[in-house]
């Protein structure tokens, strides 16, 4: 019985991706290196860490985690800035499961401050959830499960009761391996590409009813 629903960010609430590969590109470039948006693609949902050290290692640049990672968030907050808005349907699918008693909680493998960013810039209070989880809180990020099995303990219930949002390769990984039902969303990726997931849609306004009634 679904008693909890856990929101992956980037995706699922906003659509970011644009914004935080330009910071990346614009990151590397700063540092000499010319990369395209098609090196980031392999980490999509991983978190900064593994989305810029992918790339980094990909071309055998050196990359200094902390360094690098705190200048694109710099460049990012200011491209977003007054620029994003919620993916279709958020708001809805929100109020129904606030209306159906559910627990929710984002589980991103963002960090703390893109997490934050993103809520501010769409208009969604993280009042609304009853957890935030976000990259720096667990070690092992997506594909591994442990962000939604600590997502789930943090809303009080057990990952087999819990929807998992995504729409990531790696999170659709992570959400079947924590014991969780997963909806992914075609956001990021083609519907073949997430056929692991219980359920596929474009977006939220397009989710389908049975994956809130089980």
């Amino acid at each position: 019985m679904i008693k909890g629903v856990l929101f992956d960010m980037d995706g699922v609430l906003v659509d970011s991706e644009e914004y935080i590969c330009q910071a990346g590109i614009e990151m590397f470039r700063e540092k000499g290196l010319l990369v395209s948006s098609d090196d980031f693609k392999p980490f999509i949902g991983m978190g900064e860490n593994r989305y810029l050290g992918g790339v980094a290692e990909k071309y055998g640049f050196p990359f200094d985690v902390e360094k690098d990672k705190a200048r694109t968030y710099e460049i990012y907050d200011e491209l977003v800035s007054g620029k994003l808005t919620a993916l279709p349907g958020v708001f809805d699918f929100i109020g129904k499961c606030r209306s159906l008693g559910f627990g929710m909680a984002v589980a991103s493998s963002a960090d703390k401050i893109k997490v934050y960013i993103n809520l501010k810039e769409i208009g969604l209070k993280p009042s609304l959830f009853d957890a935030i989880i976000y990259g720096q809180l667990v070690e092992r990020k997506k594909p591994f499960p442990d962000i939604f099995i600590k997502a789930a303990r943090e809303i009080n219930q057990s990952p087999e009761h819990c929807l998992v949002v995504e729409d990531a390769v790696s999170g659709v990984k992570a959400a079947k391996d924590a014991g969780c039902r997963c909806l992914a969303l075609t956001t990021s990726f083609n519907g073949s590409e997430l056929e692991k997931a219980d359920w596929i849609a474009g977006d939220l306004s397009e989710a389908p009813g049975e994956c809130l009634n089980w």
